[in-house]
């Protein structure tokens, strides 16, 4: 179980992320159900998109360190995913 819990805490903090996105950029929620969705596929995704800034994040222990960094990459992961794809919702329904 002790192997899990870095992803759990990711697509937990991921729906969060999303959820927060969704909340700051009105125009663009998918509503909260499907923010919550695409943030945690992009909780799953956040450590990845934190590397490709060039920003180093420790995860995958049960240390104190590594639960923060799952918490953040899953956030970052989920809003910035939420975002993406609600930006990308906007653009195609103004036709």
């Amino acid at each position: 179980m002790d192997q899990y819990l870095p992803l759990i805490i990711q697509l937990v903090s991921g729906a969060v992320g999303g959820n927060v996105a969704g909340a700051l950029m009105k125009k663009f929620s998918l509503g909260t159900l499907l923010n919550s969705v695409v943030g945690i596929l992009g909780g799953g995704l956040g450590a990845g998109i934190l590397k490709a800034l060039e920003l180093d994040v420790t995860t995958g222990g049960s240390n104190l360190q590594s639960i923060i960094g799952s918490i953040a990459s899953g956030g970052v992961g989920g809003g910035v995913v939420m975002a993406v794809i609600g930006l990308i919702k906007g653009v195609l329904g103004k036709k």
